[in-house]
């Protein structure tokens, strides 16, 4: 069983946001952000290539709520997945990231090597 598996059973404590009987949001033991929370599916899907189409619209609007929940709908949030090995996924249970409480820096640069890309 998964960490985030173990989290939803109740045999991991976590710093609970909201849930619902489908999804769970809870905030991130290492922030990068003033608010960084981490937002379950309960059911495990290991991966975003994984989710089926009705678990994510759920899962949208769940995300929606938190974010407003957070007082971050209306000043803005980054959401980030990652997926796989390459995409850097540590843990295998989808989940998203919902970063916000400040402005975030986005170091992303063009350079001379990415304009032929």
């Amino acid at each position: 069983m998964c960490i985030f598996c173990k989290i939803v059973e109740g045999e991991l404590p976590s710093n609970k946001i909201d849930e619902n009987d489908d999804f769970l949001a809870f905030n991130d033991l290492y922030p990068k952000a003033p608010i960084h929370v981490l937002i379950i599916p309960k059911a495990h899907v290991e991966c975003f290539q994984d989710v089926n189409p009705t678990v994510m619209a759920g899962l949208t609007t769940f995300t929606q709520q938190i974010a407003k929940k957070l007082g971050l709908d209306k000043s803005g949030y980054r959401l980030i997945t990652n997926n796989g090995d390459d995409g850097a996924q540590e843990v295998k249970h989808l989940h998203f990231h919902l970063l916000g409480g400040g402005k975030l820096n986005w170091t992303h640069q063009h350079d001379e090597s990415h304009k032929n890309m």
